[in-house]
């Protein structure tokens, strides 16, 4: 068993019976009273941040979590097949475990998986922040209309839409974003 003492960033604990990461974390010594510890808890399965305040001293349960590299196969209906980096093992997932950067995962593609050292099961997955993709589908931008800055929807190689300005074609590739969603760049050569 830990303490609060033991917080820090990331350390992955139970809390009402359900695992949470730290956030953020600040130590307050108050002139009255005893100090606590301000916390910002992310439950893993629904992502929602939730805030707590732990009186400084508690006992908490910490769960021990593994990081490991795996690679996007391919999906089948609601399924996202991936495989061990390591063990060359397969195996799937549910698309709402990866929520909605699920959009731009193409095949081949490495992802890290947040996995529960005691049941053997995964957590989260994360994506690079980044990933350059072939524009599919765009409609032709007007000339001489970038002054201001608009934005028109394009279609990506796995499908997914992303708001790009309008200088950007058919058949060019682009950074993302997969935490937000959002055109970055475009990639040359």
């Amino acid at each position: 068993m830990a303490t609060t003492s033991d917080f820090r960033n990331g350390l992955v604990l139970e809390f009402n019976g359900d695992l949470y990461s730290i956030i953020e974390f600040q130590h307050v010594k108050p002139g009255k009273g005893p100090a606590f510890v301000r916390t910002k808890l992310r439950n893993l399965k629904s992502g929602k941040v939730l805030p707590n305040t732990f009186t400084a001293g508690v006992k908490i349960n910490v769960q021990r979590v593994e990081r490991k590299s795996y690679q996007f196969l391919y999906k089948e209906g609601n399924d996202m097949h991936f495989m061990n980096n390591e063990t060359f093992e397969q195996t799937f997932l549910e698309e709402a475990i990866i929520g909605d950067s699920a959009a731009f995962l193409k095949e081949g593609q490495n992802v890290e998986f947040l996995i529960h050292a005691e049941t053997d099961t995964a957590l989260t997955v994360d994506l690079p922040a980044y990933v350059d993709l072939e524009v599919t589908y765009t409609e032709p931008g007007d000339k001489g209309n970038t002054a201001t800055n608009a934005m028109k929807d394009a279609t990506v190689e796995t499908g997914a839409i992303v708001r790009v300005p309008l200088f950007i074609g058919t058949g060019e590739r682009i950074r993302v974003d997969t935490r937000t969603g959002e055109y970055s760049e475009r990639v040359k050569g």
